[in-house]
């Protein structure tokens, strides 16, 4: 009979937050999966745990994810652990579960702690519906496309970044998004814990160089008045144009936001292109 995989959520900075549950988890579990062993051993061994350590870092996860898969259809029982916060969000552990949720494991959750979900609470802006949006693609066409996504979004938006990264972030979600509200939170739940609201261009200003810890950036969603389904589909190829996009990115945007054959957009795209 195949086992269990847990998820178990560890704390984001005060060790303190790992809860009961999962601790009672990671004590009964056959071995617990981590990115770096190192670090989930400090944890583990601050609250007397002493489990079996088992390696998935950022690297090949879904080849490193068969043999993990192979020990829970042996009837092994484990626990997957992220280096802070919930596993699977942005993490190499998402592959694991895929695999594992379509080999048809039992997965289930010891849930707690979420970087993501902290920094909403605190920003000040509405948590009614929200987009979590990871890290976004460092350069290209790629960041652009997902710049132009996040743009139309009528949704709080949330993302996490490096500290080598933040200042070119605010400028490109300014740039993209608007100067619309927004927090950048910093180090939650440790001592020297950060939160700063105001718009993008105020946050510009107050983050120009690296910036210490683990950031979360939470930005406000589109404005209700603003309909993109009621914009031309002109209008829209020229404002994503005017934002650096080339064809065929514009096509897979407005492709995924308006249910419309990419290649028709792309064909309207080069036919307005060619009258300029």
């Amino acid at each position: 009979m195949p086992g269990i995989l847990w998820l178990v959520a560890t704390p984001i900075g005060n060790l303190g937050d790992l809860t009961l549950r999962a601790i009672e988890v990671l004590r009964s579990v056959d071995a617990v999966i981590c990115e770096d062993t190192r670090r989930t051993r400090v944890l583990l061994s601050a609250h007397g745990v002493g489990a079996r350590l088992l390696s998935l870092p950022a690297f090949d996860e879904r080849a490193r994810a068969e043999p993990l898969v192979a020990r829970l259809e042996r009837g092994e029982t484990l626990a997957l652990c992220t280096d802070a916060g919930s596993p699977a969000l942005s993490d190499p552990g998402q592959a694991l579960v895929e695999l594992a949720v379509s080999r048809g494991i039992r997965v289930t959750a010891a849930p707690g702690p979420s970087a993501a979900v902290v920094a909403l609470e605190l920003s000040g802006l509405p948590a009614d519906r929200f987009f979590f949006a990871g890290f976004l693609p460092r350069k290209g066409g790629a960041r652009r496309e997902a710049l132009a996504v996040l743009a139309s979004l009528p949704a709080t938006i949330v993302l996490f970044e490096s500290p080598r990264r933040l200042a070119a972030t605010l400028a490109d979600l300014r740039a993209a998004l608007g100067d619309r509200r927004a927090a950048v939170c910093r180090e939650l739940t440790k001592r020297y814990e950060e939160v700063v609201r105001g718009t993008l261009g105020d946050l510009l200003v107050r983050f120009t160089g690296e910036v210490p810890g683990e950031i979360a950036v939470v930005v406000a969603g589109a404005a209700p008045a603003r309909s993109e389904a009621a914009e031309p589909l002109d209008d829209a190829i020229g404002r994503l144009a005017a934002q650096g996009l080339r064809t065929r990115e514009i096509a897979r945007v407005l492709a995924s936001e308006r249910g419309l054959p990419a290649r028709e957009v792309y064909a309207r795209a080069l036919d307005l292109a060619s009258r300029k």
